[in-house]
């Protein structure tokens, strides 16, 4: 099905509002999405003030990293992209050669999980959260190149334990899902 080509303004006002819902997609994304060429995409971003790909990331992760109890921005595994303490959370990981196994170019499970864990614990408002149970499924192999955006949400809270969902998606498609069970520990004891 091809795809109305927008005027200059509704594509710009389109794209600012996609951007906003999605910081994260690429010019080539874009220029897929809206139908047009690249330079156009990007001359669109310079009139409308809007950065590239990578200061974009940038300004959010600095912007999220501070709102951090329970973990350090340098252990989170992948980009914090969004962050709302106790409710949820969103990360970027893109995957490389250096996280495949050689023969299959599949990523190893732990980059994926570690990014789950990692994002399920940056969303819990506790000073020290540690997971006490992961309830995971790998649901599509992942190759090097891809591009995860995990999503968690925190669920429930009884007492100190916090409940919380991970989904993982390349795309459009659910890659990884985990559950887990984080409890919040009082940090002051060596």
């Amino acid at each position: 099905m091809a795809k109305r080509i927008l005027p200059k303004r509704q594509r710009q006002k389109a794209l600012k509002e996609l951007l906003r819902e999605n910081p994260f997609m690429t010019d080539e994304e874009l220029c897929d999405y809206f139908s047009v060429s690249i330079q156009t995409i990007r001359l669109d971003r310079l009139e409308l003030g809007i950065p590239e790909l990578r200061e974009r990331l940038k300004y959010v992760a600095k912007r999220n990293h501070s709102k951090l109890r329970s973990i350090e921005g340098k252990e989170i595994v992948g980009e914090l992209i969004d962050l709302e303490l106790g409710k949820s959370a969103i990360s970027m990981l893109q995957t490389d050669d250096s996280m495949v196994f050689e023969r299959s170019k599949i990523v190893r499970g732990h980059y994926i999980f570690a990014q789950a864990e990692s994002l399920a614990i940056a969303v819990i408002d506790a000073k020290v959260a540690l997971t006490g149970v992961a309830n995971v499924k790998y649901k599509i192999p992942i190759y090097s190149g891809d591009k995860l955006i995990a999503k968690a949400e925190v669920m429930r809270q009884r007492g100190n334990k916090f409940f919380v969902w991970v989904k993982t998606r390349i795309g459009q498609e659910e890659a990884f899902r985990g559950k887990f069970i984080l409890v919040s520990i009082d940090g002051d004891k060596k």
